[in-house]
C-alpha cells in the first residue's frame, strides 16, 4: 500500500500578525500507519501520592467482597461513581514503620516513621541525620519529569512542625517525597507559592508572561558577558562558572518548557492569595493547582500530605468536633470507631471531588483520570494501635490504559506495599528492579 500521508508536529501552530494560535490535535499530527495510543494523543501518565495519617477504621474501609464486582465500603463509597477507574488494595504492609530489631521504640513512636515509610518502603532511622530511602514520585521523575518544566511539585495542608521528639528527625514526618535516601524535599502548603513555582510570578497570566519573557532575554544575554569575562578567569573559577552556567542552561531549559506547556488556547486563573480558610477550601484549593499542574504538564508527579502524623485538626464538614488524632484513638468502642469512620468517608469524599474534576477534564484521547495514576492511603492501619497491617490503600486513575480498574485485590497477608510501589513504577515504565523492601512487582 502507497502512504503519502504527512505528518505534522503536535506543537504545530499558525503564525501571523505577531499572533500565535495552537492547533488542535489534528489526524494529519498521527504518522500514517501509526496507532493513536503511540502519538500525542495519549500522554504520558500523571503519578500523584496522597497521604493520610492514623490509619482508617479498617472494618469499615475493606470491602467485604473481592474481584471485579466487589461491593464497595461504607467509607470507600464516595469513589463508586469512579468504579472503572478504582482498584482498592487490601492486606499490604509497612513493616519499616515499625522498630528494628533490638530497637527500644515502637507503639506510638510509629507514627514517626509511618509518613517517611509510605513511598519508600525503607526503614527511617533514628538521629539527628534523616536516613530512609528513595520515594517512588523521584524515581519516577528521573524517568518522565526531565522534560517538564517541574520534575515534581511537594505539596501539604499542614505547615511543617518542629516537635517530633525521641531524638527522630522532623523531615520524617513533614515530607512524604525523598530524592535521595538522605535528601527530603519540603512540601508547601501556601497555595499562591505553589502556584508562582508553577506558572511563574505575578497576579495575572499576562504579568507571567512577561516575566518569563524577561528571565529568558536575561539568560540570552548572558552569553556575551560570559565569553569576555572567562578569559581573565583562572582554570579554577572557569570552572566554578561552568558549573554555575549550566544551572543557568538549565534555569533558561525549563524557563522555555513552561512557555511551550503554556499554549495560548490554555486560560490560566490569577494566582491566589494566601492560604484559604478552612480546611476543604484549603484542600480543593490544592487539589486545583494540582488539576492545572498536571492538565498543562508543567509537571506529572505530585504529592500531598493531607495532614501530618498525630495531626489533632477537628474537620466540621465531617460532622465529628474531636481532633482527628485523638478520634484515631477509639479504645475499641464500637460508637468511637463509627465516629473515627466519618473523618475517614469524609476524607475520601474530598478525594471524590478531585477525581470528578479529573475525569471531567480532557486529555488526550480520554480524560486526566484515565491518564493518571493516583495511591491514596496510609502506612498505619488501626490508629488505636499504631500497627502497619493491613494497610488502607486506594488506587484511582488508569494510567493511560495500562492499569484495569473496578476491583477489590486483596493479596497474601504479609504482601509488602513495597511491591505495589513497584508494579505503579513499572506501569509507568520505570525500568527498576526494587524500591524499599520491595521482593517482586504485585500483579496488578
Amino acid at each position: 500500500m502507497f502512504i503519502s500521508k504527512k505528518h505534522l508536529s503536535r506543537r504545530t501552530m499558525l503564525r501571523g500578525l505577531g499572533t500565535a494560535v495552537a492547533l488542535p490535535l489534528l489526524d494529519a499530527m498521527v504518522p500514517a500507519g501509526t496507532a493513536l495510543a503511540q502519538t500525542a494523543a495519549t500522554p504520558k501518565t500523571r503519578f500523584g501520592g496522597i497521604y493520610i495519617p492514623h490509619g482508617a477504621t479498617m472494618d469499615m474501609w475493606t470491602p467485604t467482597t473481592t474481584g471485579r464486582n466487589f461491593e464497595f465500603s461504607p467509607i470507600l463509597k464516595p469513589l463508586e461513581q469512579f468504579r472503572s477507574s478504582i482498584n482498592v488494595i487490601s492486606n499490604t504492609v509497612h513493616n519499616q514503620v515499625g522498630p528494628w530489631e533490638g530497637e527500644d521504640f515502637g507503639g506510638a513512636e510509629n507514627h514517626n516513621r509511618a509518613a517517611a515509610v509510605f513511598l519508600t518502603g525503607a526503614h527511617p532511622v533514628k538521629g539527628d541525620l534523616a536516613v530512609v530511602g528513595e520515594s517512588i514520585d523521584q524515581v519516577a521523575a528521573q524517568y518522565v519529569g526531565q522534560d517538564t518544566p517541574l520534575p515534581s511539585i511537594e505539596l501539604s495542608i499542614e505547615p511543617a512542625g518542629l516537635n517530633c521528639g525521641n531524638n527522630f528527625t522532623c523531615a520524617y514526618r513533614n515530607t512524604l517525597s525523598w530524592k535521595t535516601p538522605t535528601l527530603p524535599l519540603p512540601m508547601e502548603n501556601n497555595p499562591q507559592l505553589v502556584f508562582e513555582n508553577l506558572f511563574g510570578d505575578g497576579t495575572t497570566d499576562a504579568q507571567r508572561r512577561e516575566r518569563r519573557n524577561q528571565a529568558s532575554s536575561l539568560l540570552d544575554s548572558l552569553g556575551n558577558e560570559v565569553s569576555s569575562l572567562s578569559k581573565s578567569l583562572s582554570a579554577a573559577d572557569r570552572s566554578i562558572l561552568s558549573d554555575y552556567l549550566e544551572e543557568v542552561r538549565e534555569i533558561e531549559r525549563r524557563v522555555h518548557l513552561v512557555d511551550e506547556k503554556l499554549s495560548v488556547d490554555i486560560d490560566l486563573p490569577d494566582a491566589p492569595v494566601g492560604i484559604p480558610r478552612g480546611f476543604e477550601n484549603h484542600l480543593n484549593l490544592m487539589f486545583d493547582l494540582q488539576l492545572l499542574a498536571f492538565k498543562t504538564e508543567i509537571t506529572r508527579i505530585s504529592t500531598l500530605l493531607l495532614a501530618r502524623e498525630n495531626s489533632n485538626t477537628s474537620y466540621p464538614g465531617s460532622g465529628v468536633r474531636e481532633g482527628f488524632h485523638n478520634a484515631s484513638h477509639h479504645s475499641n468502642e464500637r460508637a468511637n470507631k463509627d465516629q473515627y469512620a466519618r473523618i475517614n468517608t469524609y476524607h475520601v469524599g474530598l478525594l471524590a471531588g478531585f477525581l470528578e474534576k479529573m475525569a471531567n477534564t480532557p486529555d488526550g484521547d480520554g480524560n486526566l483520570l484515565e491518564n493518571s495514576m493516583i495511591i491514596y492511603g496510609s502506612s498505619l492501619s488501626d490508629g488505636n494501635e499504631h500497627n502497619y497491617d493491613p494497610l488502607p490503600v486506594v488506587v484511582a486513575g488508569n494510567a493511560g490504559g495500562k492499569l484495569e480498574g473496578g476491583r477489590h485485590l486483596m493479596f497474601a497477608e504479609q504482601t509488602p506495599m513495597a511491591n505495589l510501589l513497584l508494579a505503579l513504577l513499572h506501569k509507568m515504565d520505570v525500568p527498576v528492579d526494587s524500591i524499599g523492601d520491595s521482593t517482586e512487582p504485585l500483579a496488578l
